[in-house]
C-alpha cells in the first residue's frame, strides 16, 4: 500500500485515504445515521453515484475501515459496518461538526446540526464514548435475526 501515498507527511497520507469527496460522508452515515446497506447509502441525501459508492466501499474494506458481511435474514443483502479503525474517526467528525458551526454557518445558515451539539461541545470525550457505544449497539443489532 505504500505506493498509495504521495509523501511521508502523516497529514497528507491520511488525506490520501480520507481526503476524497465520499469516505468521511460514508463513515458519517454509518456512525450517525445508522446506514449499513448499499441501498441505504445510495438513497441518501448526498446522492452518491452507485459506481462511486461501490468503489469507495471496496476501497474502505481493503483499508480495514469497514467490514462487509451478510444480513442473517437475507444472505443476498450485504451489510457494511465500521471496524475499530472506522469508528476511530468519531473525534474527527465531531471536530468537523464543531468547525462547521463556527465557520460555515454564517455562509450556509440552513445547516442541520446534531441535536446534542452543545452538550457534545461541553464534554467531547464523553460524547465520543456515547456515540461509539450507540454505534456498537446498532452494529450488534444488524447481526440478530429479527
Amino acid at each position: 500500500m505504500e505506493n498509495l501515498f504521495r509523501c511521508k507527511c502523516p497529514i497528507t497520507s491520511a488525506l490520501d485515504i480520507v481526503g476524497d469527496k465520499w469516505t468521511l460522508v460514508i463513515i458519517k452515515q454509518m456512525l450517525f445515521e445508522q446506514k449499513s446497506t448499499f441501498k441505504d447509502f445510495a438513497e441518501s441525501q448526498e446522492s452518491i453515484a452507485t459506481n462511486v459508492l461501490s468503489s469507495r466501499l471496496k476501497w474502505m474494506e481493503e483499508l480495514g475501515i469497514v467490514d462487509k458481511g451478510n444480513r442473517p435474514d437475507n444472505k443476498k443483502t450485504n451489510i457494511y459496518t465500521l471496524t475499530k479503525k472506522g469508528v476511530s474517526f468519531t473525534p474527527v467528525l465531531i471536530e468537523l461538526m464543531v468547525w462547521s458551526e463556527e465557520s460555515i454557518q454564517g455562509v450556509h445558515p440552513n445547516l442541520e446540526f446534531h441535536p446534542e451539539l452543545e452538550t457534545i461541545k461541553k464534554n467531547k470525550e464523553q460524547a465520543y464514548q456515547k456515540i461509539i457505544r450507540s454505534y456498537d449497539r446498532f452494529k450488534q443489532s444488524l447481526y440478530k435475526i429479527k
